[in-house]
């Protein structure tokens, strides 16, 4: 099988998860794949590793998308790949009727606000129920499915606090995402401030990083934050951690909660789309309302009074990302259908 993919996301959930799945598939054998991709990615190295890689903007205001259009059909005319594979409406904008032949299809892991972008496609993937009928309310009628996330299988090794300047007898949260309102970093960084004693890790990076430090300053625990950057891999830095927070005010999915389960520790997060989903309040984790930085204080009170109840939580998450979000099964359904749709079209 043949997959040409193409990704012009920046950094984040969902570019960590495109590597994931190009790695699962190239682990499973008996699969070619290619790549356009936008240049200077921290992951551009997993990627052209596993196969030949172009790397462009896709600005639609440049002149180098008619280039790109033409190499989009050399590539299907020259090396003949059995799918196209377009990760989100950017990459979906590039499929073209013609020349016809692969499965043109668009994986989508949030909620678009029309359906402009996938005119040329064939099938959508989305990674959350939520998603896939909301482009059905849109007034998508072709081909569409569900198929979710796995966490990237690495075997989580706890960093030195002290390398952090963090005492190793402190209650550490740890969370991470891209600095932009609807993640709710502000409101992670108040619910640490009213647990006495407690220390936050912030993982990433965005427009809001100045406000968050000002914000930081402001509630006087600076001496008890640590901004960590843009991290490749944040399974290790939670398995420092004593708990994960998670505060979401839209989230499709939650990749930062599977990375948390890897790591086996407790996630307190807010009823967004995703965890709102797939996590159980009281059983694998705690669910808050949205913004309500009260309840997050509390779940994280109740986790520092309670090692007991850490162990539990984080053990259940665990067992509930391998039982819910395994790499097989979701390698599995993807293939079947580039099979089921490949075929059906011979």
């Amino acid at each position: 099988m043949r997959i040409l993919h193409m990704c012009f996301g920046k950094e984040g959930g969902a570019e960590r998860f495109f590597v994931n799945l190009v790695q699962a598939f190239d682990r499973r054998g008996g699969i070619e794949q290619r790549f356009i991709i936008r240049p200077n990615r921290t992951w551009r190295r997993h990627i052209v590793e596993i196969g030949p890689t172009i790397e462009n903007n896709y600005n639609y205001l440049s002149l180098s998308r008619w280039w790109l259009r033409a190499e989009y059909r050399r590539i299907i005319r020259t090396w003949e790949p059995d799918v196209v594979f377009a990760w989100a409406p950017r990459a979906g904008r590039l499929q073209q009727k013609k020349p016809e032949g692969p499965l043109k299809i668009v994986r989508l892991g949030d909620f678009p606000p029309h359906l402009d972008h996938f005119q040329n496609c064939d099938v959508i993937v989305a990674n959350t129920p939520a998603i896939t009928e909301h482009v059905r309310q849109l007034g998508w009628d072709r081909p569409s499915t569900t198929i979710t996330n796995f966490a990237r299988p690495v075997r989580p090794e706890p960093v030195q606090r002290h390398d952090f300047e963090t005492p190793e007898d402190a209650f550490l949260v740890a969370t991470a995402g891209r600095f932009v309102p609807r993640k709710g970093m502000d409101a992670a960084v108040r619910a640490v401030s009213k647990v006495p004693g407690a220390w936050l890790w912030i993982m990433g990076d965005g427009e809001e990083k100045d406000s968050l430090h000002g914000l930081v300053n402001d509630l006087g625990i600076a001496d008890r934050v640590r901004f960590l950057g843009w991290v490749d891999e944040p399974v290790h830095k939670f398995a420092a951690a004593d708990a994960v927070i998670f505060p979401s005010r839209h989230e499709p999915l939650g990749n930062v909660v599977l990375d948390a389960w890897q790591a086996r520790r407790p996630v307190v997060a807010t009823r967004s789309e995703g965890p709102g989903w797939f996590m159980r309040d009281e059983v694998d984790g705690l669910l808050t309302d949205i913004d309500d930085v009260e309840a997050m204080a509390a779940g994280l009170s109740r986790l520092q009074s309670d090692p007991q109840l850490r162990e539990q939580f984080g053990s259940a998450g665990h067992a509930r990302l391998q039982s819910f979000f395994g790499e097989d099964a979701i390698v599995d359904a993807y293939l079947e259908l580039f099979r089921t749709k490949t075929e059906a079209a011979s």
